[in-house]
């Protein structure tokens, strides 16, 4: 992938699309080609073959999905399935009739069994239960990378799937109701320490474990796996088929998280876990030691990413308090 390359970003108002284009940008590449979904709805199929006819990206980055916490999974199953199968199916064969030279899907660590050993190693896709909550998205992540498989296989395309660990960062979404662990606790704790909480509820016990990434971390990761030869890549990762977790190495409890943040916002409230609401898996750690063979590492610690993060909120999320009122009175 070089600079002046054709670069499709799909999603790239969200976590990972617009890391992508923020980090691009900086190094210097000068023909990136987003979307908003007003102007390109990538579950219709006929529309997104014409985009691609159109504009004939030679790389794409496919981040565009339906994401959320445990809550929207439970409640919104049909959605998260559904959405998520339609954009996968329309963006990747597309981009196999466009003749795209390398594209990256981005799968789910939630797409491995909820009892998988820890830590889960690329092999273990298909070898268990998956965990109940999170089963509809979870499906349609796998179905997705074993899209990316069998166009691989059959066409000979170069359609990498990658497996991140649980991200967070700049852009971020920090809704209440849908949000992802990492985002909601520095929401509860912001909002504790500008009166509009009374106190920090996070479900389940605390003592299930997670590992996080910060999504710089991921895209320089991506950057990577665009810019090497195929060869290169076949090397450490053609028995994956191409899917490769992407993580930091380790992982704490949400116990441990929530009492970090709080240290780091400088909250007077201790939360409270309430181990009635559902909690996910016990663990869930990666191995990566595939892209680190390929020469990437993490270069964010959990605590300074959780500080770029909330130096970001605090900055772009006027107005979040009086979102937060009128979502309690609802």
């Amino acid at each position: 992938m070089k600079k002046k390359d054709k670069i499709y970003i799909s999603g790239h108002r969200g976590l990972v699309g617009s890391a992508l284009l923020r980090t691009l940008k900086s190094e210097g590449y000068t023909n990136l080609i987003t979307r908003t979904h007003n102007e390109l709805d990538l579950t219709d199929r006929s529309k997104v073959e014409d985009f691609f006819k159109k504009e004939k990206p030679e790389y794409v980055f496919l981040t565009a999905a339906k994401v959320g916490g445990i809550l929207t999974n439970m409640s919104r199953p049909a959605e998260f399935i559904y959405t998520n199968l339609m954009i996968e199916t329309s963006v990747i064969h597309a981009a196999y009739l466009s003749g795209v030279k390398r594209l990256i899907f981005f799968g789910s660590n939630c797409a491995y069994p909820k009892e998988s050993p820890q830590p889960m190693k690329e092999e273990y896709l298909l070898s268990g239960y998956l965990e109940p909550t999170s089963e509809p998205y979870a499906i349609a992540k796998i179905a997705g990378m074993k899209l990316c498989e069998a166009y691989n296989l059959q066409y000979g395309t170069c359609f990498i799937s990658v497996i991140p660990a649980t991200l967070y960062g700049p852009n971020d979404n920090f809704d209440l109701e849908t949000s992802h662990v990492l985002s909601a606790l520095i929401r509860k704790f912001h909002e504790v320490n500008q009166g509009h909480l009374d106190s920090i509820v996070v479900w389940g016990s605390g003592n299930q474990r997670r590992e996080f990434l910060y999504v710089d971390d991921l895209v320089d990761a991506c950057i990577l796996l665009m810019q090497l030869d195929k060869s290169t890549l076949e090397s450490v990762i053609k028995d994956s088929h191409f899917i490769i977790n992407i993580g930091s190495g380790d992982d704490a409890t949400i116990k441990d998280l929530a009492f970090l943040i709080r240290e780091l916002i400088g909250a007077g409230k201790e939360p409270i876990f309430d181990p009635s609401k559902p909690e996910g898996a016990a663990q869930k750690i990666l191995d990566i030691s595939r892209i680190k063979k390929l020469g990437w590492q993490r270069k964010t610690s959990l605590k300074d990413g959780i500080n770029r993060t909330y130096a970001w909120y605090q900055k772009f999320s006027k107005g979040t308090a009086d979102l937060l009122c009128q979502y309690k009175k609802e």
